[in-house]
């Protein structure tokens, strides 16, 4: 399965009630194909504040994606949770809803060991035929995938990637070096991405490429053709961006981002909280 070098984690967007707005959803996923030229997107992952969505609501936005999507890019559910048998049910009905793939977070909150990560990770790839891509953000999950079972995990047919949240790059390259052909290793900051694709990883997962995913694509273009120049000066004229993104709790600035490109994806849903004016005013100087 291709997944394309850039992924975008695309918001929810929620109408002035915080219930899902469907329309705006079509429109945000077409935005996301036509006008910032993703290669694939995330649904129901973090930035799409999937631990705050029901199921039934997870279950729509699949069926939404993939509607909408119409072939023109890749559709990733996010149906991973801290309840291994939650998972495995959600994978299932992204499955039944015609995903191309399913991305799977490390358990939370629980604290598993080495050995029942792996676990819960290969009985959620045993319910599917879809390609998996694992989720290591152990800022979020305290608990991360070593090097170590992230290759075990590699060496299960169907999970063919994964997406790495973190600064360490002695772990992406032990990955890169060691891993199957064809596993691919993902960066989950935007501002690593190049720091990333210079030790080996093949593409990113991105919060920004909602608003700059065009010249996302060309930094990774230039570096992947050895314009190793070229992509280093995208890369610093994107950085202050791609922090700047990251301000206050995700996504509240890119809701606050796409709004001020005119595309009004509404509020977040408590805990989160939307950006104060003062990060509205810092968000709006860097366009």
């Amino acid at each position: 399965m291709e997944f394309g070098r850039l992924i975008t984690a695309m918001v929810t967007p929620f109408d002035s009630n915080l219930a899902v707005d469907w329309k705006q959803t079509e429109k945000l996923i077409d935005h996301l194909i036509e006008d910032q030229k993703t290669d694939a997107l995330v649904v129901c992952g973090s930035t799409g504040e999937a631990s705050t969505l029901k199921d039934d609501e997870k279950i729509r936005l699949y069926e939404t994606a993939v509607k909408v999507a119409d072939g023109r890019c890749k559709i990733i559910a996010g149906t991973g949770s801290n309840e291994t048998d939650h998972s495995l049910d959600m994978t299932r009905a992204a499955e039944k809803a015609g995903a191309d793939g399913v991305l799977i977070v490390t358990p939370y909150y629980n604290k598993p060991s080495q050995e029942g990560i792996y676990r819960h990770f290969k009985e959620v790839a045993g319910v599917t035929d879809l390609p998996v891509m694992a989720y290591n953000i152990p800022s979020r999950t305290v608990v991360g995938i070593s090097t170590e079972t992230m290759l075990r995990l590699a060496e299960i047919p169907n999970i063919v990637a994964t997406k790495e949240s973190h600064s360490d790059l002695d772990h992406i390259s032990t990955l890169v070096r060691n891993a199957p052909e064809g596993f691919r290793v993902y960066c989950g900051d935007d501002s690593l991405t190049l720091p990333y694709l210079s030790v080996g990883a093949y593409g990113t997962v991105s919060v920004a490429s909602h608003v700059i995913g065009q010249p996302m694509q060309e930094m990774i273009t230039a570096f992947v053709n050895g314009e190793v120049r070229h992509a280093t000066e995208l890369h610093h004229k994107l950085f202050p961006i791609f922090k700047g993104l990251f301000i206050a709790p995700n996504p509240a600035p890119i809701k606050y981002a796409l709004q001020l490109k005119g595309l009004d994806t509404g509020g977040v849903r408590l805990p989160l909280v939307e950006v104060t004016e003062a990060e509205g005013r810092h968000i709006a100087s860097l366009f």
